[in-house]
């Protein structure tokens, strides 16, 4: 099978392809024919934000007939129905193109098998079901910018959290205790700029029934998913997302078909005569949005961490998009930009990504110190094709982490050659696997960097001293006895398997006894 790369923000590394979309590692990865692309938390938290910005800027502008062509705003509760619609056909696609299909729970039919999601995750996808319904129509309602809802829906989920996870009994971090209390500072100041919004009694009624559905969704993903395991994880979102998305167009349907008051009629009218206008289509690409961000906002939300440090990370990246959203509008179309108190929640937001930032920031700095304290052993030769490039192979094998070997030629004949055929074979002969190698011209900056310097000849130590007299007290012949021959340009492999047996031995017993004089030079 064809190797690929994963690439996330920092690391790449081969595995085995997959099918289209999948788990690896805590990460989501998405196969292409030539490559593989890793989401981590980062990756999770740029698409979520990719994907909120247009949607949140679209519901806007619909509903406050802001889009060209446009003679009048469309009521949240009409342009709900198509909304829905987009959100089921995304899930469909999004389902068959990925493959994910295959791990929802099964049923046999009248003898064909068919997907039947379980009790739990039902349920779930009824809750989930309420939480898009209501997103949807909290950027609705006039009075309230895109900004200022973000800011009450988000603040509330923050505060559910903590809850979630202390029933759960899953620990509960510092830093994500100080996200939270930052989050929440947030909301008071959105609220405390009283004159920046009207808070009617639907919007109201909307935002409790967006935190129920939170309340119900948090409790059950805890039950059956968020646990770590890819299998688990890849079920629960499946059947959590066709259940959502099956649930509000049912739902939205049986409303309508009542038809009783203003309310239902609206949702009667998006069923049908709202269906033969023009914005039924920025309405259905309202819930084809929605689909793509639900995903990236769900796969958040099931990393095995807690609550409290997956829910602001979700929360940070549609604050950020719904700055980006609200300010949009205002430079398209003029309408009130956000108030003062909004933006400094969205300071305090900023804190709070800082806060959420420390484990990944102590992680790097761990590695950079890592890295600074390992020991730079520089080995030389004439080509760098054959003897410095065979050593710096087997000290990279034979390595602890404690060393970083590199190679270099006083004279190559072309920079850049790979690293002769003899030289490879000898080493697989003797069980050390070649390194990808390109030749490398020695620098008098190599020399000064690396805190050891090892020569197969007493000329090229003598070569690499004229070179770099600050290096001197720190270049030494490898092997100190005698020197050891050049095999290339002769016919016999077997000259290269002892130069290969030679270079093993004198790596080995360099790198073990100076271990203790080679400490890393100062300024890393």
């Amino acid at each position: 099978m064809r190797r690929a790369f994963v690439w996330t923000v920092l690391l790449r590394r081969p595995l085995q392809l997959h099918p289209p979309i999948y788990f690896e590692g805590g990460m989501v990865v998405v196969t292409t024919r030539r490559s593989v692309v890793g989401f981590g938390m980062l990756g999770l938290a740029i698409g979520y934000f990719a994907w909120y910005t247009p949607y949140a800027g679209l519901t806007k502008a619909l509903s406050s007939g802001l889009l060209p062509g446009m003679d009048s705003r469309v009521g949240g509760l009409v342009l709900l129905p198509a909304a829905a619609l987009g959100t089921l056909a995304g899930s469909l696609i999004f389902l068959s193109v990925s493959g994910w299909w295959r791990y929802a729970g099964r049923a046999t039919v009248a003898g064909r098998q068919t997907i039947r999601p379980g009790p739990a995750t039902v349920t779930a996808g009824l809750f989930m079901a309420l939480i898009i319904a209501t997103t949807t129509l909290n950027y609705t309602f006039a009075g309230v910018s895109i900004l200022f809802m973000l800011l009450m829906m988000r603040g509330g989920v923050l505060v559910l959290s903590p809850i979630v996870d202390a029933a759960r009994r899953r620990p509960v971090r510092v830093y994500s205790w100080v996200a939270l209390g930052l989050s929440l500072l947030a909301v008071v100041a959105a609220l405390s700029d009283v004159d920046s919004y009207h808070l009617g009694i639907a919007a109201v009624v909307s935002l409790g029934i967006y935190l129920f559905g939170y309340i119900g969704r948090f409790e059950i993903m805890s039950r059956v998913a968020k646990t770590g395991d890819p299998a688990i994880d890849r079920r629960y979102l499946v059947e959590e997302q066709l259940s959502a998305a099956l649930w509000q167009v049912g739902l939205c349907a049986a409303l309508a078909l009542i038809g009783i008051g203003p309310v239902l009629g609206a949702l009667r009218e998006g069923f049908t005569s709202f269906l033969l206008t023009p914005a039924v289509i920025p309405a259905f690409a309202v819930g084809l949005l929605y689909e793509a961000l639900f995903i990236f906002g769900t796969l958040i939300y099931l990393d095995p961490r807690e609550y409290t440090w997956c829910v602001p990370a979700n929360r940070v990246a549609s604050l950020l998009s719904g700055l980006v959203a609200s300010f949009g509008l205002t430079w398209l179309t003029g309408i009130a930009a956000p108030g003062a108190g909004q933006l400094v929640g969205t300071a305090f937001i900023v804190g709070a990504v800082l806060a959420l930032s420390y484990p990944a920031l102590r992680q790097a700095a761990a590695r950079r110190w890592a890295w600074a304290r390992r020991r730079r052993v520089l080995f030389v030769c004439g080509g760098n094709t054959g003897r410095s490039a065979m050593a710096e192979s087997i000290a990279r094998a034979d390595g602890d982490g404690t060393w970083s070997p590199r190679s270099a030629g006083l004279a190559p004949r072309i920079s850049g050659a790979p690293m002769a055929a003899g030289a490879t074979a000898a080493l697989r002969q003797i069980g050390v696997p070649p390194r990808r190698h390109r030749t490398r011209q020695l620098t008098r900056q190599m020399c000064r960097d690396a805190d050891a310097v090892y020569c197969m000849t007493r000329a090229q130590r003598t070569a690499v001293e004229q070179l770099a007299p600050e290096a001197r007290g720190r270049t030494f012949c490898l092997d100190p006895e005698r020197d050891i021959p050049d095999p290339s340009g002769t016919a016999d492999n077997a000259a290269y398997v002892r130069t290969a047996t030679v270079l093993r031995e004198q790596v080995r017993a360099r790198l073990r006894e100076n271990a203790p004089q080679l400490q890393p030079q100062a300024g890393g």
